[in-house]
């Protein structure tokens, strides 16, 4: 007990060798077992979304990119397809389709056009208010509503691509009309749009003031035959509301309308089986892909690249415990007059001995605290830190 009291007296008189050597073995202890933690929960992440979804649908190209920004919103987008593609499975009546167009954000917060079917498919539940039913409106995640503090009724603005957007393309003002339940996903994370909303969104539609009753002639280009052409001086709407959403039109045919992915939900495994095999033609302008497969090859690489790190970190921990070793020789040899002090006061070599292992005991203890802390704190927040680290 007092080798263990002047060990306490001596690390405290010491405090910054003391806080170095604790601090070089706590890492040492925790990196490689916060490693092993954030890659187990970054597995069970992706693989839990990734195997319950069949099938995805999407431009030729990476794979994975259409994975990651089907499933967990990144910012990798894809080429888009358009919605022709959903018809031609409708038509084949082998699955069921939900449109993804997945290329606008709000602030940081990706903005996913879909339609309800994919409330259902995914079980998100409508914490507070209703879904989506009219132009402009939206469900936020759990999450954005609660770092933003947001609610049935507030409004977010969709951000521009660019700085400066040439096409003229104005930013959307839209009305929540709900927040969803917390999923522990990526849903919680992204605001919900009907598909025509984000359409509007990229400029394919717009409403504006009826130019046939408009008593502004200098918004007016020409009048002739019953038609009025407008010009650039006409204002769009930023807003929908009740007042102006009959002002508002999409300008197109909508099977030519832009999308970046169709889920695919096969009736069966059969029809699952005929659908893949109708995109196997090398002339397709899609891909169908099963994303369960993808991401195993995404964790395949992962696991290489853990084997590496492992590597490295074993090399570099090992390293570390030989400068340690070195300290305490150095220490040792700055601390030979004290010692020989201690021994001619009538202490024995075992003493000694025993007051330096104290030493040692105190600090592997106090980096054992410090790592099972670590521990406890990671096991706890490893769901959030994996969504915003690395999904």
């Amino acid at each position: 007990m007092d080798s263990l009291y002047l060990a306490w007296r001596y690390l405290s008189f010491y405090k910054v060798r003391s806080f170095i050597l604790i601090g070089c073995i706590t890492v040492i202890a925790a990196l490689p077992l916060a490693l092993e933690i954030l890659v187990n929960e970054s597995e069970r992440q992706l693989s839990l979304r990734a195997e319950s979804t069949p099938l995805l649908i999407g431009a030729k190209g990476s794979a994975l990119d259409l994975v990651m920004n089907s499933l967990y919103f990144s910012d990798a987008t894809p080429e888009p397809i358009t919605m022709a593609a959903v018809d031609q499975i409708l038509e084949s009546d082998l699955a069921s389709p939900i449109p993804l167009l997945i290329r606008y954000r709000t602030r940081t917060f990706p903005i996913v056009g879909t339609t309800l079917d994919y409330l259902d498919f995914r079980q998100l539940e409508i914490k507070n208010g209703n879904p989506f039913s009219l132009l402009g409106q939206c469900l936020v995640g759990a999450e954005i509503a609660r770092q933003l503090d947001l609610g049935p009724g507030d409004h977010l603005t969709s951000s521009p691509e660019a700085m400066f957007d040439i096409a003229g393309v104005y930013p959307l003002k839209m009305r929540i009309s709900g927040v969803l339940a917390e999923t522990n996903s990526a849903d919680d994370r992204a605001v919900f749009v009907d598909i025509r909303t984000a359409w509007i969104i990229s400029g394919l539609g717009h409403g504006h003031t009826d130019l046939a009753k408009s008593t502004d002639e200098s918004v007016i280009l020409k009048r002739e035959a019953g038609q009025v052409t407008a010009n650039a001086k006409l204002m769009q709407y930023n807003e929908i509301t009740e007042d102006n959403i009959d002002r508002f039109h999409l300008h197109g045919d909508p099977a030519t309308f832009p999308i970046t992915a169709v889920l695919a939900l096969p009736h069966d495994e059969k029809s699952g089986t005929i659908l893949q095999g109708r995109y196997l033609d090398q002339d397709s302008n899609y891909q169908i892909v099963t994303p369960a497969k993808v991401v195993d090859s995404l964790l395949a690489n992962i696991f290489r690249i853990r084997n590496v790190l492992d590597a490295v970190i074993l090399m570099v921990g090992t390293a570390t415990l030989m400068a340690l070793v070195l300290v305490f020789s150095l220490s040792l040899r700055l601390r030979s007059k004290e010692m020989e002090t201690i021994f001619k006061i009538g202490s024995s070599r075992a003493t000694i001995s025993r007051l330096l292992g104290a030493e040692i005991t105190i600090i592997g203890c106090l980096s054992g605290l410090l790592c099972l802390i670590i521990m406890l704190l990671l096991n706890h927040y490893d769901v959030e830190l994996v969504r915003r680290l690395f999904i």
